[in-house]
């Protein structure tokens, strides 16, 4: 549990390119970096206090209502790769994330994606507020999010160049 504002962004343990992954294009298929994003949301949301045990304790879990991912550069079979996420705001239902799939040993950013998270009543299945004990270790780590630079790429949209 989150004792103290965890550094800032919070870092996910490395992962390794899985080989049934790669796809034709002989890259990281497109759907794969969404479980190697989504398997680091699942680290710093059990920092958090939300993973599986609150749901099995509370009834209460998160469910993403939005993603954007941009795909920058090709990330190959084995490439070891670690996410940087960045808890940008939050409030009393919703949280809004960033992250960086970057190769783990030479730095540069693979992809990103930016989230929006919603707090829910599982028993109901319903957007639901934050316990008080869980909306002080978000808006802590927040807080700490806040006070380091921000990466590139936030609040991107999907649009043609403008000629």
């Amino acid at each position: 549990m989150l004792e103290t504002a965890a550094p800032a962004p919070f870092a996910a343990t490395v992962m390794r390119i899985e080989p049934q992954w790669i796809d034709y294009n002989g890259h990281l298929n497109m759907a794969y970096y969404n479980v190697l994003f989504d398997r680091a949301i699942d680290q710093l949301f059990a920092e958090l206090g939300v993973g599986p045990d609150y749901l099995a304790a509370r009834s209460h879990s998160t469910m993403t209502a939005e993603c954007h991912v941009r795909y920058l550069r090709e990330i190959g079979e084995s490439d070891p790769v670690q996410v940087h996420i960045w808890l940008l705001a939050a409030d009393e239902k919703r949280l809004h994330t960033f992250e960086e799939l970057r190769h783990a040993t030479e730095g540069w950013v693979s992809a990103t994606s930016e989230n929006m998270t919603l707090h829910i009543d599982m028993a109901v299945r319903r957007v639901a507020p934050f316990p008080p004990d869980i909306m002080d270790r978000v808006q802590a780590m927040a807080a700490a999010h806040r006070a380091v630079p921000r990466p590139d790429g936030i609040g991107r949209q999907i649009a043609m160049p403008r000629r």
